[in-house]
């Protein structure tokens, strides 16, 4: 995916992943901005309930307005890929700060998730 243009948006790098698919820093060309783009994996496009859950998320990100949470810019498809287009927030992954800082109980990182 790295490297590959979709729709209008460059992929720069895999910045994340998970059970709902995979997460990479990208170029929005026609705005001239970075973007965080959230793509649908592969083996999921084929099934309609996932795809139903991917815009219900899209829809539920969208409905959403608070400092701690990405906007939502977008959500969409080109050549079979389904992505969200996100806005990109720098800054440390609560996994990597619970490593960085083990002394702390977990219950704690349940305020910032």
């Amino acid at each position: 995916m790295v490297g590959k243009t979709i729709s209008h948006y460059k992929v720069i790098e895999k910045i994340g992943e998970g059970g709902m698919g995979e997460v990479y820093r990208a170029e929005d060309t026609n705005l001239s901005r970075e973007v965080a783009i959230k793509v649908l994996p592969e083996q999921f496009t084929q099934d309609p309930q996932r795809l139903a859950r991917f815009e219900r998320e899209a829809k539920l990100l969208a409905s959403l307005n608070h400092p701690n949470i990405a906007a939502i810019h977008s959500f969409e498809h080109s050549d079979d890929i389904h992505f969200l287009v996100l806005e990109l927030v720098e800054g440390e992954t609560l996994m990597n700060f619970s490593i960085e800082f083990p002394r702390y109980p977990p219950i704690l990182f349940l305020k910032f998730s």
